[in-house]
């Protein structure tokens, strides 16, 4: 009997000795960031000891640094409640990821008055709460857009599911597009007449920006760096380009966005030869996540996007929708909060639906477009308007050999003014990085530079209209 009593100890002791071992090494992975490691263990002891503060502390940032922000809420408000001291700052976070705002900016309002109190740091607190801030800002203006489908491929090559019209330009990835064995993340948009290039490549700063070249006569331009109201020291990348040659959406991660890349939209301004201040163009489309490669193919009348929300590392969603001729939102103040946080997070895309037939015409052409077969890629060896009705894209398409020859001018001083504000632009971006001395010393050379662009443009289009008159001129 008393062998018995001495067994059932020994298994009692090693029963005990084996589950703190297996909780210390949960806390070793959680103090290491190896949430997903240490989850299972803490979701292990929150299930016997429920009222637990630590296990369910443990457990809840344990859920939300896993991307099941959901879960994380219920074990992290227990937390709060039992006073452990960075349990407001994560739960602020998680009530972020399920767009519970205003509970966020709350949490997190109480954590940074906590640690001030305390005479500690609460910079990571003071960052989540201004993001809440804005993202509660888009919550008021959700766009009342239509998704019509979703499907979840692979990240890797998430391109292939985009299915858009040969009149809306073609996506590649970096890689594809200049052959390259390098690994880049950078996608390419390429016209439609295959004579212009928006793409992203990793600068020497380490951050992705977008670039452009445009095709003069048989040869390439040098890559030209987009300004710096885009490409504004964050990841800028998957561009894309409207058919008016003037509308860029594009991805960012820096300031101004919810969480992850975002997209973002802009427009040229030729008064000023920039663009303009880019702006967030908000939920459902974008999200705490990854949201990107936002596509508008106005053929179709079909807009495209990806989005990592609610998806495993590899995989990515593409969602389908139809794309609004003018902006309309939400009723912020006549909704449930609960219903228009489901339609902002895209939880089912059928809450998105108000007309039916209008879904199912769109659905039509979403099946047409997937089995659309690609047709053979138009080569030309120029773009030039001659008047609304006539574009020329061959040298054999002019009728007056005066005007063809000015027009040969016309493509030489256009080759030569892209060279001259590619050197512009290095010299800019030269002067940014200089200190005094040198900049006293550049300034001077791009005063002048500038001043020669101005009078090369000028001379440019006046080279243009006369190319035009004496066409038109010998049509007649």
């Amino acid at each position: 009997m008393k062998r018995k009593y001495i067994l059932f100890f020994i298994f009692c002791w090693a029963s005990f000795l084996l589950s703190a071992q297996t909780l210390e090494q949960a806390r070793a992975m959680f103090t290491k960031g190896q949430y997903a490691e240490a989850k299972p263990v803490f979701e292990r002891y929150v299930k016997s000891q429920p009222s637990n503060a630590n296990y369910n502390y443990w457990y809840g940032v344990c859920c939300l640094k896993t991307g099941d922000a959901a879960n994380a809420v219920k074990p992290l408000e227990l937390a709060v409640k039992r006073k452990i001291q960075h349990a407001p700052l994560y739960l602020g976070e998680a009530y972020n990821e399920v767009y519970r705002f205003e509970e966020a900016i709350g949490s997190l309002e109480d954590y940074i008055e906590a640690q001030k109190k305390r005479r500690q740091s609460s910079g990571e607190a003071e960052t989540l709460l201004k993001k809440a801030t804005f993202n509660l800002r888009l919550l008021k203006g959700v766009e009342q857009v239509t998704v019509i489908d979703s499907f979840v491929v692979d990240k890797a090559n998430f391109l292939t599911a985009y299915k858009i019209s040969e009149e809306s330009g073609k996506l590649f990835t970096y890689n594809d597009y200049f052959q390259s064995e390098d690994i880049q993340e950078g996608t390419v948009y390429q016209t439609e007449l295959a004579n212009k290039i928006y793409y992203s490549v990793k600068s020497e700063e380490g951050v992705q920006q977008i670039r452009t070249q445009n095709k003069l006569l048989e040869d390439w331009s040098q890559p030209m760096p987009l300004p710096e109201t885009i490409n504004n020291g964050s990841n800028v990348n998957y561009p894309f380009v409207l058919t008016d040659g003037i509308t860029i959406y594009f991805a960012s991660d820096g300031e101004g966005s919810m969480g992850g890349y975002d997209i973002f939209v802009t427009r040229f301004n030729s008064h000023t030869d920039n663009y303009l201040t880019p702006e967030n163009v908000g939920m459902p489309f974008n999200s705490p996540y990854n949201d990107y490669m936002f596509v508008m193919d106005e053929f179709n009348n079909l807009g495209w996007f990806a989005s990592d929300r609610y998806q495993p590392e590899d995989k990515v969603c593409i969602y389908v929708f139809i794309p609004n001729s003018h902006k309309k939102t939400y009723n912020y103040e006549n909704m449930e909060e609960e219903e228009l946080q489901r339609i902002a997070r895209l939880v089912s895309i059928e809450d998105t639906w108000d007309d039916e037939e209008e879904v199912e015409e769109a659905k039509e052409r979403l099946a047409e477009a997937l089995n659309m077969q690609p047709k053979e890629q138009k080569v030309y060896d120029f773009t030039f308007i001659i008047n609304d009705e006539k574009t020329y894209h061959s040298w054999n398409d002019f009728t007056s050999q005066e005007a063809l020859k000015r027009f040969r001018t016309y493509q030489l001083l256009e080759k030569d003014l892209w060279e001259q504000k590619n050197k512009l632009q290095q010299q800019r971006e030269q002067y940014t990085h200089a200190n005094k001395q040198q900049q006293l010393q550049l300034s001077g050379a791009i005063l002048d530079l500038e001043k020669r662009v101005r009078q090369m443009t000028e001379q440019l289009r006046a080279q243009a209209m006369e190319v035009r008159n004496l066409e038109i001129k010998n049509i007649k």
